[in-house]
């Protein structure tokens, strides 16, 4: 672990949580970005110690920006943008359009992640082939994780400002939601 080691973060994409590691040296000017432990980005000898530095993250290249500004004398503070919004807004919206569910199935955590907008379903970083019907109380997604038969029931709320509910069957029982 490097001593200029500045922030870390953690972002959930739908290919799986990624790990954001940034390194800046203000005596050195050098900058260093890690995703998941890999070195993506190295700068050195950075005249300019306060700026930006733009790279992508995951399967998707879904764009992230660290943002360095200066607090006070020599005190720096780093802030994560993805898709152009904070960290915060950013995980706060996803959650509005992901619905996320992780299970042990024989043995093997997953990470089932439903793209509420296109219906797309990730298991482990992996994009899982699906295939949808319309059923009489909404609509139902298939797929399978090894030899399991899951299914995404697509359901009204009956409640507007609930919309649709979205429910994950993994051999005839249902998995409860998480949040991220």
């Amino acid at each position: 672990m490097s001593a200029d080691l500045a922030g870390v973060w953690e972002v959930a994409l739908s290919d799986g949580v990624h790990r954001i590691e940034f390194e800046h040296g203000t005596t050195t000017g050098k900058r260093v970005i890690y995703v998941d432990g890999k070195e993506i980005l190295r700068r050195d000898w950075m005249f300019k110690l306060v700026g930006k530095e733009v790279f992508s993250v995951g399967q998707s290249e879904t764009k992230a920006t660290i943002n360095i500004d200066a607090v006070s004398g020599f005190a720096y503070e780093y802030t994560l943008e993805i898709n152009g919004k904070s960290l915060k807004k950013y995980m706060e919206n996803r959650s509005k359009v992901t619905s996320t569910w992780v299970l042990n199935l024989d043995g093997t955590d997953c990470r089932v992640v439903l793209e509420k907008d296109t219906m797309d379903v990730w298991c482990n970083g992996q994009n899982i082939e699906t295939a949808g019907e319309f059923v009489d109380d909404g609509t139902e997604t298939h797929f399978t994780l090894g030899d399991h038969n899951c299914c995404v029931k697509a359901v009204s709320s009956g409640k507007r400002r609930d919309g649709i509910i979205h429910t994950l069957l993994v051999d005839g029982t249902e998995i409860a939601e998480c949040t991220e």
